[in-house]
């Protein structure tokens, strides 16, 4: 695992085997008070056929702890400016070619359906964890109504973090503008359990054919 970053762009954690000409690559969002190496032992275990990166949000907001946006109530605040810092990352680090499967936990969740919702031709999945989507409608919405690409949302029964409405406002947004596989898993509070990880390797494993997207 070696650290990448360039001019004016996020700090990110490479896998050994990321080149930036790979037909997929995973990158992964953490959510908020964490950083790139909450999820970077996620990257093997859910894509182990794929290079990925695992990224660090822009904003600190405490010692080794960073965040996509400021804490607010979830989708209200405008994430553009963690998206094109994303999506910078990524134009620096990937060919113009290579595609993104894009995985994101609560806040991140909410980046991973960023990239998704501005630059859809890049993406090939989806996956969001105890996430929610942006209020606002996005630059995609109505070609992704069209297109309707496969996501992943799974969330916890016990989550007490992501409001219902929350809740509702991704489960509409995601019917509509996706092809969606959702799971809820019984016990489960604001985190990523094993069945979970099972369920999206799986996910992954379709949508990206071992590295090559379909």
């Amino acid at each position: 695992m070696t650290g990448s970053a360039g001019p004016g762009v996020l700090y990110g954690e490479v896998s050994a085997g990321w080149t930036p000409d790979a037909p997929v690559a995973l990158v992964l969002f953490h959510g908020y008070g964490a950083n790139e190496q909450d999820l970077a032992p996620l990257g093997p275990m859910l894509a182990p056929a794929l290079p990925w990166a695992a990224l660090r949000a822009p904003l600190g907001v405490a010692p080794g702890g960073y965040a996509w946006f400021p804490p607010i109530a979830p989708g209200d605040r405008d994430p553009a400016r963690a998206t094109d810092a994303a999506w910078q990352w990524i134009d620096a680090h990937l060919t113009p070619d290579a595609k993104v499967a894009a995985v994101g936990f609560s806040q991140g969740g909410l980046m991973a359906t960023q990239l998704l919702r501005t630059r859809p031709g890049r993406i090939a999945a989806t996956v969001v964890l105890s996430g929610f989507v942006q209020t606002a409608p996005q630059p995609a919405d109505e070609q992704l109504a069209a297109l309707l690409p496969a996501v992943f949302w799974g969330r916890g029964a016990r989550d007490p973090m992501i409001p219902a409405d929350a809740v509702e406002r991704t489960r509409q947004w995601l019917t509509a503008h996706s092809t969606l596989t959702e799971r809820v898993y019984p016990g489960l509070a604001h985190g990523i359990g094993n069945q979970e990880i099972a369920d999206v390797r799986a996910f992954l494993s379709d949508r990206t054919g071992g590295g090559m997207t379909r």
